[in-house]
């Protein structure tokens, strides 16, 4: 409700009349000359508003069909898969980790398969060759990746409308291998490690190797087998370097024998030179023989007294041979490894 008005006095001066262009047009009782013009306004101000929200959204709609691709030449890619688990519409083709392509439709083949139907831009379409590979993969953690990999940028370009058989591979699928496998592995480990195991067995046979290496015979205990083994070895042992060292005494008497100062090869050495000095003589005399005998060819008339010549130097030299024969017969008595000196042969010429 209004709030009651003040009575107004006797003496007041009349009200001025209202002006028509300052009438509320939305006040009830009141008329105005000028609404059809301001209605007129309004609508037009909410049709501009209504266009331009609409090109908002149009020019929205096509910067987003744009950034999308709409517009871009792309050709197709289909690929065969096993099933279509985890791909969707849109998902992305990615090379090196790039987006090329993105998923348009899937389809159920007439022999039961997944037939993912793939948009590769053409700007992007030189990445595909014909020896590309295409994988499916499903991780644990993440969603399904389409991954593309060409190993040789030099062959042939993918056709468009080509069809390839993708490459599956399910991480998850893999878990209850892995869980089996690790369960056997427990097993296995249970088994060794347990007392009867192999494990077991052989720190048991370890522990008695250490028993043995650190006992009384130590490593020759555990080489040999027992103690009893190691005490035969070190006795056999002292027994060789007792004979090494008589050996070395040994060694020490023949070398004095042998070579010291009264020794055999010094009264050889001697011997050997009186040889020579003998041999000498005799070879002197044998000189005097040929003279002689070219005496006795050249003076035929005086054979007597030449064969009384050589009769004598026959008999010098037939005492020179002897003196060698005994003098070899002494080196073959003082050399110890000779033969018997009855063996000793000289023939006279």
């Amino acid at each position: 409700m209004s709030p009651p008005q003040d009575p107004l006095p006797p003496n007041a001066p009349p009200a001025p009349a209202p002006d028509p262009d300052s009438v509320d047009p939305l006040r009830p009782g009141q008329a105005s000359a000028s609404s059809p013009a301001q209605v007129a306004s309004l609508e037009f101000k909410a049709r501009m508003l209504l266009v331009f929200m609409l090109l908002l959204v149009c020019g929205a709609a096509m910067y987003v069909l744009y950034a999308r691709g709409a517009f871009e030449t792309t050709q197709r890619l289909v690929l065969i898969s096993d099933d279509s688990e985890g791909v969707v519409v849109g998902m992305d083709l990615t090379f090196s980790g790039f987006p090329i392509g993105r998923v348009r439709r899937i389809e159920l083949a007439e022999d039961g398969k997944a037939r993912i139907l793939i948009d590769v831009a053409s700007k992007d379409a030189h990445w595909l060759r014909t020896t590309s590979v295409f994988t499916l993969v499903r991780g644990i953690v993440g969603g399904t990746n389409i991954r593309a990999y060409t190993g040789l940028l030099k062959d042939p370009p993918l056709p468009d409308g080509a069809v390839r058989t993708v490459l599956q591979g399910d991480a998850s699928a893999e878990v209850p291998k892995v869980i089996a496998a690790a369960k056997d592995l427990i097993e296995n480990l249970n088994t060794l490690t347990s007392s009867t195991g192999a494990v077991g067995a052989s720190m048991a046979n370890l522990q008695t190797l250490t028993e043995r290496l650190n006992g009384p015979g130590g490593a020759l205990t555990v080489l040999l087998g027992s103690e009893a083994e190691a005490k035969k070895f070190a006795a056999t042992l002292d027994r060789t370097n007792a004979l090494l060292t008589k050996l070395d005494g040994l060694a020490a008497k023949t070398d004095t024998q042998v070579f010291g100062e009264k020794g055999v090869m010094p009264e050889t050495r001697a011997t050997i030179v009186q040889l020579n000095t003998m041999l000498g003589e005799a070879r002197n005399s044998l000189k005097k023989v040929d003279a002689v005998l070219q005496d006795a060819q050249a003076i035929s008339a005086n054979a007597k007294d030449a064969t009384a010549d050589l009769g004598a130097l026959r008999a010098d030299v037939e005492a020179n041979l002897r003196k060698v024969e005994g003098l070899i017969n002494e080196i073959s008595r003082k050399w110890p490894f000779a033969k018997d000196p009855r063996d000793a042969e000289i023939k006279l010429p």
